[in-house]
């Protein structure tokens, strides 16, 4: 069987869609910010900093920001003192939930490949 002639332009093509995914997506941060907003749908800026150990109050609100920008997350501002502002997950947020729970899995699965792989070489 032969097979198709690929062309780089349609291998390209092929990955535009993934790029996209990984723009939104990039960053040591953006998944773990979903993951608990999807847990909890919705949070306060120190509920998820609590929750997204290690992230400086900065780097959160910057990454908010971008998510917000994808459509991933909503900003709740309440008029209250001092103001509160909640974060949701949106419906098109809570798209991702698939990607997230392949990429735990597949994280589970490689982390106990490298684990046995550790213990053939000790013997």
């Amino acid at each position: 069987m032969q097979k198709e002639n690929k062309t780089p332009k349609e291998c390209l093509e092929k990955l535009l869609p993934v790029q996209d995914a990984l723009d939104v997506l990039k960053g040591k941060w953006k998944i773990q910010i979903i993951s608990v907003l999807i847990y909890y749908e919705e949070c306060g800026f120190k509920q998820l900093q609590d929750n997204v150990k290690g992230i400086t109050p900065k780097m959160l609100s910057k990454e908010l920001k971008e998510l917000e920008i994808n459509l991933m997350v909503t900003r709740q501002v309440s008029e209250t003192r001092p103001v509160t502002v909640r974060y949701q997950i949106t419906e098109y947020g809570k798209s991702v939930t698939p990607v997230i729970k392949a990429l735990y899995y597949w994280g589970e699965q490689h982390r106990e490949s490298i684990k046995a792989s550790m213990r053939k070489e000790r013997g």
